[in-house]
């Protein structure tokens, strides 16, 4: 599979609707671009011209839903100036979702927005990217807040959206009770969650309510899995690795196909700042698993 993956494109997976937005199914997260090493390190910044061409080429090969924040940046590189730099002037049928919530200030420190301040992280994104509007904005939660009312955060960004500043609403990192809430105040179009290949039954519960809802399911870590913003730090199990040799194919690419198979609202955004990682991770776009193989990767 591997070998004639330069051929793949993004549609061979199929699309889904982001509210009245179509968007292919693999997409392009954008949390490691600004950077060499893991996110949010603040160590060495990526290789601009890479960076750029990463994103160009994304592009060429289908990709119409990326994945940024204000607050994917680096010493020398911001997430967002990148994609304005490489992708501006926009196509008519290119996503861009972003998230606020989270902050970060010139040094790496965290911050986390009251209600009155999203105005501001959306007007930052706005800036960034050059546009008038944003496409898609997720609420980010807090891992620790993962049991509290939306309601205020929620409604200011509905709020924004009435203003028009805002197209669709989604949420990231909640709960199906934060899901409910939000709902309740404005329509949501997408959770984006952490999944993938050995998730907890709580997690595949979600993701079926968000298909029965018609909500799009974006993971992220898909790939990483725990090791989160330093990316994969453990050896693939021997499920994944027989997988993948049945396929001719990366675990890379195995892990992506799963996760595309649990619905045809499932959504992925893998992110790379490697053009031949980015190409293999489109391609898997094409791989079909068997049920026997869902089986044992869900095993």
């Amino acid at each position: 599979m591997t070998s004639s993956s330069e051929t793949i494109d993004a549609s061979v997976a199929g699309t889904w609707k982001l509210g009245d937005l179509t968007v292919n199914r693999i997409g392009f997260g954008t949390m490691r671009l600004p950077q060499d090493g893991p996110a949010f390190a603040q160590g060495d910044s990526s290789d601009r011209g890479r960076a750029v061409r990463v994103l160009r080429r994304a592009v060429e090969l289908g990709v119409n839903h990326i994945d940024t924040a204000a607050f994917y940046f680096s010493p020398l590189r911001s997430a967002n100036e990148l994609i304005n730099s490489a992708l501006a002037p926009y196509t008519d049928d290119l996503v861009i979702t972003t998230k606020v919530g989270p902050g970060r200030d010139p040094s790496g420190e965290w911050i986390w927005a009251d209600p009155d301040q999203l105005r501001g992280q959306v007007e930052e994104n706005l800036r960034q990217l050059g546009r008038d509007h944003l496409d898609v904005v997720n609420l980010r939660i807090a891992r620790t807040h993962t049991s509290s009312s939306v309601a205020e955060h929620f409604g200011a960004l509905a709020e924004l959206r009435e203003a028009g500043l805002i197209r669709h609403l989604g949420m990231s990192n909640t709960s199906p009770e934060q899901l409910a809430e939000a709902r309740a105040i404005a329509p949501v179009v997408c959770v984006q969650n952490m999944y993938g290949i050995g998730s907890p039954p709580e997690h595949h519960a979600l993701l079926r309510h968000c298909g029965e809802q018609g909500i799009a399911f974006v993971p992220f870590y898909a790939i990483a899995g725990a090791g989160r913003e330093a990316g994969a730090t453990t050896a693939d199990g021997e499920a994944v690795l027989t997988v993948a040799r049945n396929h001719g194919a990366t675990p890379t690419q195995v892990r992506l196909a799963w996760t595309l198979h649990q619905g045809p609202h499932v959504l992925a955004i893998p992110g790379t700042g490697n053009p031949d990682h980015l190409t293999e991770n489109v391609a898997a776009g094409a791989l079909r698993l068997t049920a026997d193989e869902l089986a044992l990767l869900a095993a």
